[in-house]
């Protein structure tokens, strides 16, 4: 080979070094995309995804989990129930009428009544249990306006307050909260299974049907910073589970496992307060325009998410 030959070849090689370096140099400059745990990222506002009964995210797991920031300026929210009438509707003598008609899940969160500023919600869970006249049996209070039951003052609900978004609190007590702004948005419940950080399992509070014959749950629970988990987990829910010891339906002395998996990996703080929802045939989860179960009795209550 000539000595120009050889020249050219050595500048080639020498070329095709330097253009490998400067790929690598460029590739490790671009920064890559860091996941930020939810409750770690100041701009999060709501997420839905499945997890096992240890909380660990599955795309089998038979647990289907919201967790949003009340706090987040993205999110609204509102309660809707069974009636024959416009929410928020008078009568000729300015009183607000009440007259409740059966209704099913998917029916609470569409029409009108669903409707908050004209738009539909992101998301809904069913809340309430329902007496045999079709009537919520809790506390049930939508943007201030209350459509309650005989037990609203027994049993403890959920709720997102009013106010700005910075000041809005998730509470789960018994009865309407000191505070007037607190009592916004609630929904009837019954079953707290965490009271101020501290887990009971309520499996005798429940009774032998609810607590081992019907097993499909609905819930809700608080963490020490301010974050909901909404939780439902059923058999029936329509998307792919794969049963196993750890991916089955729920028994009380299991609902803490699941929630601190959830809290945990998802850093939003030790859970506080925990709350059944009606169990049975009423069951319902709706997240951005998919029904994931809706069971065929007729829901109390149901608690909707907007997203702005």
């Amino acid at each position: 080979m000539s000595r120009k030959s050889l020249l050219l070849l050595f500048m080639a090689i020498a070329g095709a070094s330097l253009l490998s370096g400067c790929q690598k140099l460029v590739a490790n400059s671009v920064p890559k995309a860091s996941k930020i745990c939810p409750g770690k990222d100041p701009k999060f506002s709501i997420n839905f995804f499945k997890t096992n009964n240890q909380g660990q995210k599955n795309s089998k797991g038979i647990n289907h989990v919201i967790i949003f920031n009340p706090k987040s300026a993205e999110l609204d929210f509102k309660v809707n129930l069974g009636l024959s009438h416009q929410l928020y509707a008078k009568d000729a003598q300015g009183k607000l009428r009440k007259e409740y008609v059966p209704r099913q899940f998917r029916e609470l969160i569409v029409g009108d009544n669903a409707k908050l500023n004209g738009q539909l919600p992101i998301a809904a869970i069913n809340a309430d249990y329902i007496g045999t006249d079709n009537q919520p049996q809790g506390l049930n209070i939508s943007r201030g306006v209350e459509y309650s039951g005989a037990f609203k003052n027994k049993r403890s609900s959920f709720g997102i307050s009013g106010g700005s978004p910075r000041q809005r609190q998730a509470t789960i007590q018994a009865g309407r909260r000191n505070s007037d702004v607190l009592n916004y948005n609630l929904v009837g419940g019954n079953g707290r299974f965490y009271r101020q950080g501290k887990f009971k399992n309520i499996c005798q509070d429940l009774g032998e049907f609810a607590c081992k014959g019907a097993t499909n749950r609905s819930m809700a629970a608080i963490t020490e910073r301010g974050y909901v988990i909404l939780l439902v987990n059923d058999v029936k829910a329509n998307s792919q589970i794969e049963i196993s010891d750890i991916n089955q339906e729920l028994l009380p002395d299991a609902f803490d496992n699941v929630l601190e998996g959830i809290a945990s990996n998802n850093c939003l703080g030790k859970i506080q307060e925990g709350i059944l929802f009606d169990g049975g045939m009423s069951p319902g989860l709706y997240y951005n325009q998919k029904i994931y179960l809706e069971n065929q009795g007729p829901i109390g209550s149901v608690f909707l998410i907007y997203k702005k």
